[in-house]
């Protein structure tokens, strides 16, 4: 599992195309996907599963059931409406083979639904276009303020107005980080919470000049559709994710240079690439078929 702060979140994961996908952002107690359900993100309380392709999904049930031998309270997951069933047909089909049943709270969400994680925190979703049932998720800071016109008024004047039925606040979103999971361009990415997130952890799974098609069929982007979205996306850190085992980072940073100009190379880094202080002299070198989870 790679460790690496962006802006001030902190996330905990590991991605490779077609083998395994899953990042924590723990102090917000929330992961996006669950991968083959590594031991860092069994204390997470909430995962948003993006869709149900094995990489990203295939931990699900080992979630759960480590969550119970620990003795936390069951996890959930939040999943597209249409994998409600199939999921909890899974965990109580896993619960026969495993002689008990492990708790699970799975909680189907449409397009455009909030579900609030804490007093201060909700997560949106966001349709996605993977070819399947698939949502993007943004995790939101909310917060009410005073409306600007009242800022001069006393204590019991405010008072007075909140006796009388007056609204005296107002909601303040902040996005904090946006997963879209894997999927190919589209409007979702002019949604303005997700372009204005703070750390938008974007998949591009092919670099090669000649998998352009690949990526087409398979509903995922390619570094050339950053030429374009990097002028709508307004987020001030991009963290690349779900390579292909094809591409080295070498490889991938050299692409990545001739679509990406200085200052959006500024905000963009890979997920799998570790802090310079912590990766010796030949890592960088070597393709990602050659790093190992932990």
């Amino acid at each position: 599992m790679i460790e690496k702060r962006i802006g001030d979140v902190r996330l905990v994961g590991f991605s490779l195309a077609g083998e395994e996908t899953v990042v924590a952002a723990p102090e917000l107690n929330v992961c996006f996907d669950v991968g083959r359900s590594p031991r860092e993100i069994i204390s997470v309380d909430t995962v948003c599963l993006s869709h149900g392709h094995m990489d990203h999904a295939a931990g699900l049930a080992y979630y759960f059931s480590q969550r119970n031998f620990v003795g936390n309270a069951p996890g959930t997951v939040l999943v597209p409406t249409q994998l409600v069933k199939p999921i909890r047909d899974l965990v109580r089909i896993w619960g026969d083979i495993e002689g008990h049943p492990s708790p699970a709270n799975v909680i189907g969400l449409e397009p455009n639904q909030d579900h609030r994680l804490r007093r201060d925190l909700i997560v949106r979703t966001f349709a996605a276009d993977h070819g399947a049932p698939a949502l993007g998720f943004c995790v939101i800071e909310t917060r009410r303020k005073l409306k600007p016109e009242l800022v001069t008024l006393s204590g019991p004047q405010l008072v007075e107005l909140k006796k009388k039925g007056a609204e005296i606040e107002y909601d303040v979103e902040i996005p904090l980080v946006c997963y879209p999971g894997d999927t190919a361009d589209g409007s979702h990415f002019d949604l303005e919470y997700v372009r204005q997130c703070r750390v938008l952890l974007l998949e591009c799974t092919f670099f090669e000049p000649d998998h352009v098609r690949r990526a087409r069929l398979g509903k995922h982007l390619h570094v050339r559709d950053l030429r374009g979205l990097l002028k709508r996306l307004a987020n001030p850190n991009i963290v690349l994710m779900h390579l292909s085992r094809r591409t080295s980072l070498k490889q991938a940073r050299r692409y990545l240079k001739e679509v990406a100009g200085q200052e959006d190379l500024s905000r963009l880094s890979f997920l799998m690439e570790r802090p310079r202080r912590e990766r010796p002299d030949p890592q960088d070198e070597v393709p990602q078929s050659d790093q190992r989870p932990s």
